[in-house]
């Protein structure tokens, strides 16, 4: 598909991080020529990945008229999710951090590009009572664009990670390109056609020694002794109540440690004791390096900075693996060699069927 296409599209990436999202599209043929994010450290890890094309600084005091921003084809972008997420108390738009999709909103309106896309945690579904999503797809509709989000399991697109994403499409109206969402291309299911699921001992197997950022945690007797109560793929509820060790309280991320013949679950990006991710069989935290094969990061990606901002920037990442599917399933549209359909008519017909069914449509329902 890629050799129709003259030139790699240009991708400008919003609220970029590590860059993992970039990558994805990379790995597809896609080529990142300006780049934001207001993390130092994350800025450092980009460039040491993808050039100087970063701007370390507030996307909300940069202008995308200025200039010094070049027009592009595509624009990627994870806008801040912490507002979003289950985890927490999920404020959404009336977060702190929830309105900066508008920043994201401000570069589509300026740049007019021919598609966007943007991701988002699972929890934007739900946020100030399923509000939030609509209104950030009606937002974005009011630019001239057909949006399509889906809720993506990336281990069914090759991650060796249980990991659930809301990734949010739009079309530019008059290009009446006829986006649709990949299919999986993986499944736990025996008697699929798909291919197998990529587990967490498949993923972090064969780590050479001197592989980048792959420094052993220091841990604890306690957290030793507590490990080795725990099974593969249990957690903390695992220690039994009447022991000296147990704790409780915690959310399920606590202790918890991989099944070898299951992808892994979440990777999270940050908090106290106990939410590193533990291997089996060895009693010990993931490293870094292997935070990241469960990302889906190559070995060659260097990530810049301490061991807790690396955590930060793997955690925070999205797997590159988990969007290439999408990635190629756009290309066409930078060919010019495509069916074109009316969009302007699809849209109306989507702004006639109620939020709610569109809402079930995201999940996966019919």
């Amino acid at each position: 598909m890629i050799n129709n296409i003259k030139k790699r599209p240009k991708i400008l990436s919003l609220f970029s991080g590590c860059g993992g999202l970039d990558l994805g599209f990379h790995l597809a043929g896609y080529e990142t020529i300006w780049a934001n994010d207001f993390s130092h450290w994350a800025c450092e890890s980009f460039r040491k990945n993808f050039g100087d094309v970063i701007v370390e600084g507030d996307i909300e005091k940069i202008d995308p008229s200025s200039s010094n921003i070049p027009d592009c084809d595509i624009i990627l972008g994870g806008f801040p999710c912490q507002d979003f997420s289950v985890i927490w108390k999920q404020p959404g738009l009336d977060g702190e951090r929830g309105n900066l999709y508008k920043s994201f909103l401000r570069f589509v309106a300026v740049k007019k590009p021919k598609v966007f896309v943007a991701e988002n945690v699972k929890g934007i579904l739900t946020a100030n009572k399923k509000r939030a999503i609509q209104q950030i797809i009606e937002d974005f509709e009011s630019c001239g664009y057909y949006v399509q989000a889906k809720l993506y399991n990336f281990a069914e697109f090759g991650v060796p990670q249980f990991r659930e994403r809301v990734l949010i499409v739009g079309v530019r109206l008059d290009t009446g390109f006829n986006f649709r969402h990949p299919d999986p291309t993986h499944s736990d299911d025996p008697n699929s056609h798909l291919k197998p699921f990529v587990t967490a001992g498949e993923a972090i197997a064969n780590i050479p020694q001197d592989a980048l950022n792959n420094e052993l945690l220091k841990i604890s007797d306690k957290t030793k002794r507590m490990l080795e109560m725990i099974p593969e793929g249990g957690n903390f509820t695992d220690i039994p109540k009447d022991h000296p060790l147990y704790v409780k309280g915690m959310i399920s991320h606590v202790y918890r440690r991989m099944h070898r013949n299951q992808p892994a679950k979440t990777i999270i990006a940050a908090g106290g004791g106990g939410t590193w991710g533990y291997h089996y069989p060895e009693p010990r935290a993931f490293t870094n390096r292997e935070r990241a094969r469960l990302q889906s990061f190559p070995d060659s990606f260097e990530f810049i900075g301490s061991t807790t901002e690396v955590r930060r920037q793997i955690g925070n990442a999205v797997p590159p693996q988990g969007v290439v599917a999408l990635a190629k399933a756009i290309l066409p549209i930078f060919s010019d060699n495509y069916e074109k359909v009316d969009l302007y008519q699809k849209l109306q017909e989507e702004k006639d069927i109620l939020f709610h069914h569109r809402l079930n449509k995201i999940r996966g329902g019919k």
